[in-house]
Formats: C-alpha cells, sequence, structure tokens
C-alpha cells in the first residue's frame, strides 16, 4: 500500500514525521525497525510493571513516547508519556490500572502500520481465483452487515424492486466486491462498520485504493455515532451514513441517494 493518505485518515501526524525524516522513502525505510520495536518494548514494559521496577519501565516508556512521536503517532506518544511521568512518580497502581490501554494502543498502532506496509502484488501472471457464484449478473444492493434481522430486514424492502446481495462481514464483502469488479452491477452498498473478522474500514479502505467509490456508492449503517468515527468514514468519500436503528423510509432515502449519485457519475463519464 505505502499511501500517505492512509496514514492520515488514521490520525497520523505524517506531516511532522516528514520534517524530522526529510523524505518519504527514509520514513518507509525505517518504520519496519519502528513496528519491531514496539512488541519488543511492550514485552520490556510488561517484565519491569510486574517486577515492580518503576525506574526501567519509565526508561523504555520514554522510549516508546520518542519512537511514536518521531514516526507520527500522536495518541499513542500521549499514551506513553502519561505512563512515563507516573512511573517516575512511583505511581505503580496507575500503571497497573492502565496497561491495557497502553497495549490496546500499541496494537493499534502495529495494525495501522502492518496495513500500510502491506505489499500488493506485482505478479502480471498471477491471476485472482474468483467465486463465479458470488458474480451478478443484474443490478444489485450489497448489505454488509453481522445482524441477520437487518440483512433481512432490507432484504424486504427491496425484494420487488431491486437484487438484493448480503454478507456477514466485511471479508466477505470484499469477496464479493472482488468478484465483480469487471461489471457494473454492484449498484448500492449499505456497510456497517463494527463487523468480526474485517469491518467496514477495511472494505473501505479497500474501495478507495481500487478507485471504486464512485462506481460503487457506500452508504454507511452503524450503530457507532461517534464524532470521530463519523469524521473518519467521510474522509472516504461515502454518500451518507444512517444511524441504528433506522426506518424503512430511512432506508429507502438512502439508497436511492447512493444509485442518484452513482448516476450521476456515470453521466459525467
Amino acid at each position: 500500500m505505502k499511501d500517505i493518505n492512509y496514514l492520515k485518515t488514521q490520525g497520523v501526524d505524517i506531516d511532522n514525521s516528514l520534517e524530522i525524516f526529510g523524505d518519504i522513502k527514509t520514513y518507509n525505510e525505517t518504520l519496519g525497525e519502528f513496528l519491531h520495536g514496539l512488541s519488543e518494548k511492550l514485552n520490556k514494559l510488561d517484565l519491569y510493571k510486574s517486577n515492580g521496577d518503576m525506574s526501567n519501565y519509565a526508561i523504555y516508556a520514554h522510549s516508546l513516547k520518542n519512537d511514536a512521536k518521531y514516526f507520527g503517532f500522536t495518541n499513542l506518544a500521549n499514551v506513553a508519556y502519561e505512563h512515563e511521568l507516573k512511573s517516575k512518580e512511583n505511581e505503580y497502581y496507575f500503571i497497573e490500572e492502565k496497561f491495557d490501554k497502553l497495549k490496546d494502543e500499541i496494537a493499534k498502532t502495529k495494525k495501522i502500520v502492518e496495513t500500510y506496509m502491506q505489499e500488493e502484488s506485482s505478479s502480471e501472471d498471477e491471476t485472482p481465483i474468483i467465486d463465479e457464484s458470488l458474480v451478478f449478473d443484474k443490478e444489485t444492493i450489497l448489505v454488509v452487515d453481522d445482524s441477520n434481522i437487518v440483512r433481512n430486514f432490507v432484504k424486504r424492502i427491496f425484494s420487488d424492486k431491486y437484487e438484493v446481495a448480503t454478507a456477514n462481514d466485511g471479508d466477505e464483502a470484499l469477496n464479493i466486491i472482488k468478484a465483480n469488479e469487471d461489471n457494473n452491477n454492484i449498484i448500492s452498498i449499505l456497510l456497517d462498520l463494527n463487523m468480526p473478522k474485517a469491518n467496514g474500514f477495511k472494505v473501505l479502505d479497500y474501495m478507495k485504493e481500487h478507485n471504486l467509490l464512485e462506481k460503487e456508492p457506500v452508504s454507511i449503517i452503524s450503530g457507532d455515532s461517534s464524532k470521530e468515527t463519523i469524521d473518519r468514514a467521510f474522509t472516504y468519500g461515502i454518500v451518507d451514513m444512517l444511524e441504528k436503528p433506522f426506518t424503512q423510509e430511512d432506508i429507502k432515502r438512502v439508497v436511492e441517494k447512493n444509485i442518484y449519485y452513482r448516476n450521476i457519475n456515470n453521466n459525467e463519464e
């Protein structure tokens, strides 16, 4: 991937990092060391926490803070800095209580880095295997949600007007989207964000990367209405966002809006 726009959508202060590293090539070449160091530092922090060694804990928290700051991971840098200060004050109970928060932030950072560094296949001879049963021959609405109730609700609404396909999670959705990239039969996607295996943002990442969002317009259906989630979703160029629970009229409005958006883009072409 190595798309700095992806880092920006994840809240990474890449602009500040490039001022430090000079250019994106140097940043990319050293990012693997940062990724490896995250696991190493977490293991050391866990060890010193378990031993009650706040002096060495503070040293590694300080090192983690600096590394995260250099590479633009501000959230991790802030959490590590808090741990550094509290360990210097011998606030062991704070460290014990908040250690899972630090672990979670490290895990989020690792996920972002791993996604960013993921190499795309460049082999011209490598042909993806497509499940023909997933290829649509009619215009179809795709509903991606781990709730069977939601999927069936949408199917009932449009059964007399459109074909409706469903996916339980992001991985199933990606298989369907990939199988239909060469046709124009996915006319609207309703996408949940919080799902097992692969969430909605993984689907959006793929669609943005392959320029599919105008061809297959997406609206979000989600129970997460936090400002952070909404702001992040709209950076992908989604059409609309519908908060659960929603009504039949809400769904109809959003789907028609998706299709209208698609038709406008097709006409412009």
